[in-house]
This record gives C-alpha cells, structure tokens and sequence, in this order.
C-alpha cells in the first residue's frame, strides 16, 4: 500500500479526532500541523511529535507533504481549500464543507481543474452500519426503498461553542453542522438524488440565539421520501430511543451521560477555554458497539432495517434478523480508506465535491424553506451509483 504524508489544519476536536485514525492507517503517515493558536500548537507539537507551523501556507510548503485534512472552522473552508488544490495537494475537508453554494462550487472547481482528490468527512454516513444498510437496499433482497428517517435528540446546544459555530451566516447552527450528517445519511440510502425539500427550523432559547432544532421533509427522484428531525436543545436524548448507546458506540444509560455547561454560559473566551478542554475527549478513537447518529430506519417494500448496538436489524413477514457488524474500526478509519483508495487510483470516491456539494444543498435548502415556508426545488443532486470520475 502506498504511504501518502499528511498535515492536519487545525488541532481542535475534529483534528484530533483524526490523530488516532491517522496512527493506524498503514496508507497514511501524519508528518504535520498547522495551528494558529501558539499554546495548542506548542502541547500538539510536544505531545505528538511532528512538524508544527502556524497557517496552513506553511504546512502546504512541508517538504514531501501529499494531502491535507482541513479541520479548521467551516468560514474558513473555502479559501484554504481553494490554496491547497493550487498547491497540488489532495484535500480532505471536515463537514459542512462551506457556508454557501457558490463558495462549495468553488472548491469543487479549484480541486477538479488541478485534478487533486477532494472528499468531504467525516459524516455519519461513512458508518459501517449505514453503509451496511446501502448495501442490503442496492442488493434488492427488501426491494425499492420507500422511506429513510433519522430522527436525533441531543445537547448540542448545551456544549461549549465559538459564537460562529451559532451564527448561520458562518456555517452555524444545527442545520448546517448536524443536518449535513442527517442529509447525508438519508441521500446515500435513498440513492442521492433528492428532488425538494420542505423545513422548519426552531429558536427556541434566548441564551444564545440560534438555530437548535430542526424538522425536514426530502422526496427523491425515486419516489422516496425522507424525514430528517434534530433537536438539540438537550431534553429528550436519542440513546432513549438507541438502547443507551451513544453518537459514538459506548453504552449510556441515564445517570452516566456527561452534563455539558450550557452554551453562552461563560464569555467567549470562557466558552472557548470549555471547548479546548472538551476536544481531546470528545470523539474517542474506538468504541465496543456501533455508533448511532440518532435513530435511523429504512423502510422497502419487503421490510424495514434499523440499527442495534451489534449492527442492523432487519424485519419480514417471516420476522427479524440480526446483522453483526465489526466493531474494529472506527468511523474515521473507513473515511481514510476512502481517501487512500481515491489518492491511489483505486476507486474514486462517493463523498467527493460534488457529493458534499448535494449535501451542502440540502442545508441551504431546508433554512430557505424554513424561511420562506416554500417547498425548495434542488438543482445540484447527484447519484450514489454515478460514473466514477477518474482518478488523478
């Protein structure tokens, strides 16, 4: 297996996240990061061993440096995709890729006119029980899918927050940075291509002002239907409905769940100072049981599919199976396969540009509606079984 050198851009939660991923990998050797803030830079650099530099520009100049992971936060995305793709470097970039359409379309365009790989993750959608379930519908067994839903309760709200993480002018809010998981999830089992949207959003809480809380309605060219709901206002969990498993595989049953301060709590820099603290430990490199981004359930025509905490469950007419899933790899660790695979002329990729792209749609899409309260026709879509693009 080829060995490709990568930098991470970014070193909190969703950077670190990665670090382990990146560790076992045998496709990847982690040899950089940039980090703007010179104590997180410092600890990063102290505590793992690699080259440290403060901007990305540096990074991209790292000597033998064959992609970089782009963690930083989603108002950023855009430019230094658009830098990286000029250096010739392949690109992974954290969900949701950008704030807006045009801004998408220009990282989509940058990476495809110097031909470098652009995959947008980690999403929920790479989970193996997810896939799983793409799998079991594309082999026909259940017949055409009819319904997909995911339905996820959590606190989000309550975690400590950057004030552009709430501001749905930058990419913030729970439709754009929860919802591209849902989206995702629902277009790869619902074969991609959605056809409109119907939304409302919610702000139900002062302190602070933002978008917590979502209810969406997808019809796909197909004839499919999807429902996307997420309240992130900290009442009602989803591992209530999950069997006390979390977002990330680990059993919770009430009364061992973390409290989280709530946002807006602190000043900024209080929130900010939570939120260093929280990203070492907030995404654990492996869990003992399947992760469950809310509850999902796929309805055919022969039978409907959901999670367990072991894999999948399928329900018949003749009753219900169990599908045992792996539990060895993590999440992360099948988004790296993906991009190894697309870097080294293997496969290209499903969750590529113009798969976040369609996925990006639909978060504009669903706040346009909420807006509006019009039904939103989408333009950007693109299939699961596409073409595959070739590989550079």
């Amino acid at each position: 297996m080829s060995v490709v050198r990568v930098g991470i851009a970014g070193m909190g939660a969703a950077g670190l996240a990665f670090v382990p991923a990146l560790r076992k990998h045998p496709g990847f050797d982690w040899v950089a990061m940039a980090e703007p803030v010179e104590a997180v830079r410092q600890e990063c650099a102290r505590e793992h061993g690699v080259a440290a530099y403060p901007s990305l520009t540096q990074l991209l100049d790292h000597p033998g440096l064959d992609a970089v992971y782009i963690a930083t936060p989603t108002e950023l995305h855009t430019d230094q995709v658009v830098q990286a793709a000029r250096a010739g470097k392949h690109i992974l970039v954290e969900k949701p890729m950008a704030v807006g359409m045009d801004a998408g379309r220009a990282m989509v365009e940058a990476a495809e006119r110097v031909g470098v790989v652009l995959v947008v993750g980690h999403s929920h959608s790479h989970d193996l029980p997810i896939r799983r379930m793409r799998e079991l519908i594309a082999s026909g067994e259940l017949g055409a899918v009819g319904m997909a839903n995911n339905w996820c309760y959590t606190d989000w709200m309550q975690r400590p927050r950057r004030p552009a993480e709430l501001d749905t002018a930058q990419g913030g809010g729970v439709t754009f940075r929860q919802g591209s998981h849902q989206f995702d999830i629902l277009r790869l089992l619902c074969g991609g291509l959605a056809r409109s949207v119907r939304a409302r959003s919610f702000d139900w809480d002062p302190r602070p002002r933002a978008i917590g809380a979502h209810s969406v309605w997808i019809e796909f060219d197909n004839g499919a239907a999807a429902t996307a709901v997420y309240n992130g206002y900290g009442g009602l969990s989803s591992m209530d409905l999950c069997e006390n498993i979390s977002e990330w595989g680990f059993a919770q049953p009430p009364g061992s769940r973390p409290v989280h301060q709530a946002a807006g709590g602190g000043s900024p820099d209080q929130e900010l100072l939570a939120k260093r603290r929280r990203a070492g430990t907030a995404i654990p490199p492996q869990a003992p049981y399947q992760p469950f981004f809310g509850l999902t359930v796929v309805s055919c025509e022969r039978g409907d599919i959901r999670q367990s905490p072991q894999g999948l469950r399928v329900y018949t007419r003749d009753g219900m199976r169990e599908m045992v899933l792996p539990a060895d790899r993590s999440p992360r660790e099948l988004v790296l396969d993906e991009f190894h695979d697309a870097i080294a002329g293997g496969r290209a990729a499903l969750h590529d540009g113009r798969w976040g792209l369609a996925t990006l749609e639909l978060c504009v899409a669903a706040l346009q509606s909420s807006a509006t309260g019009a039904e939103v026709r989408l333009a950007e879509q693109t299939p699961v079984d596409r073409p595959a693009n070739a590989a550079p």
